[in-house]
C-alpha cells in the first residue's frame, strides 16, 4: 500500500513474486488507508466498542453503583474505542464521532432513548460527567509523543519532517502534533519533552480543553 496523493501503483517483489497493491491494510489492529486517514479506522473501533457494550448491556444497566459501572465503561469500552488513539490525527468530523460514541454509552447506561428527547447536558448531569473522551486521546497522544522526542528512531525523523522527498504546496494538512496544542511552537513542545518531569506536568494530568478545528 502506498500513502500518497499520486495514484501511481508501487512495483515491490519478493523472490520474483509481486506484492499487491491495496488501498486499505489491517496492521496490528489497525485500519490503515491509502490516503493517510484515520475516519475509517475511528469507524471501526466505535463499532467494535459497541458491540462490546451490547455484550455486556446487562452488566452496565444494572443496578451497582454509578460510579462503580462508569469505571468498567472506561476500562472495558473505551479501552476498545481508543485502541491506537496515539497516533490519529483527528479532523472535526473524526471529534465528533468520538463525541458521539461517548454521549451513547452514557445513553444506553442509563436506559435513554433518543426518543426520550433527552439533552446530553442532562444526560452528562445524570451521570455526573463531561465530555472527556478526547482529552483522554489527548493525554495518550502526549505521553507517546513524549517518549518519541526522548529517543533517536525512525518515527522522531518522520515527525520532525526530514524524510527526504518533495511536498506538493496545498492546503494544510492536520498534523498530529496540532491536538497538542502548543502555541510556541515544534521547537518548544520539543525541548520540553527532554524534560519528563516538565512534560508530565504539562500534558499527564489535564491536558485542558480540546477545540475542534477541520482540517483536512
Amino acid at each position: 500500500m502506498k500513502i500518497s496523493r499520486q495514484p501511481t501503483p508501487v512495483t515491490i517483489k519478493i523472490d520474483q513474486k509481486q506484492l499487491e497493491n491495496v488501498k486499505c491494510f489491517k496492521y496490528l489492529g489497525s485500519l490503515l488507508k491509502d490516503d493517510g486517514r484515520c475516519t475509517s479506522e475511528i469507524k471501526s473501533r466505535i463499532a467494535m466498542a459497541k458491540a462490546a457494550f451490547s455484550k455486556k448491556k446487562n452488566l452496565f444497566t444494572s443496578k451497582l453503583d454509578l460510579n462503580l459501572r462508569k469505571k468498567l465503561v472506561k476500562c472495558y469500552i473505551w479501552s476498545i474505542a481508543l485502541y491506537g488513539a496515539e497516533t490519529w490525527t483527528l479532523r472535526a468530523v473524526d471529534q465528533k464521532h468520538l463525541e458521539s460514541v461517548e454521549m451513547w454509552c452514557w445513553r444506553r447506561m442509563e436506559m435513554i432513548s433518543w426518543t426520550d428527547y433527552v439533552r446530553n447536558e442532562e444526560v452528562l448531569f445524570r451521570v455526573s460527567e463531561q465530555r472527556t473522551i478526547l482529552q483522554e486521546i489527548r493525554k495518550r497522544k502526549a505521553n507517546w509523543i513524549g517518549h518519541i522526542f526522548r529517543r533517536n528512531c525512525l518515527l522522531k525523523v518522520d515527525i520532525d519532517g526530514k524524510i527526504e522527498g518533495r511536498t506538493d504546496v496545498t492546503r494544510r494538512c492536520k498534523k498530529i502534533l496540532d491536538d497538542l496544542g502548543s502555541r510556541r511552537g515544534y521547537f518548544h513542545l520539543k525541548d520540553k519533552a527532554l524534560d519528563r518531569i516538565k512534560w508530565r506536568n504539562c500534558y499527564g494530568r489535564d491536558c485542558g480543553p480540546v477545540i475542534l478545528t477541520d482540517y483536512r
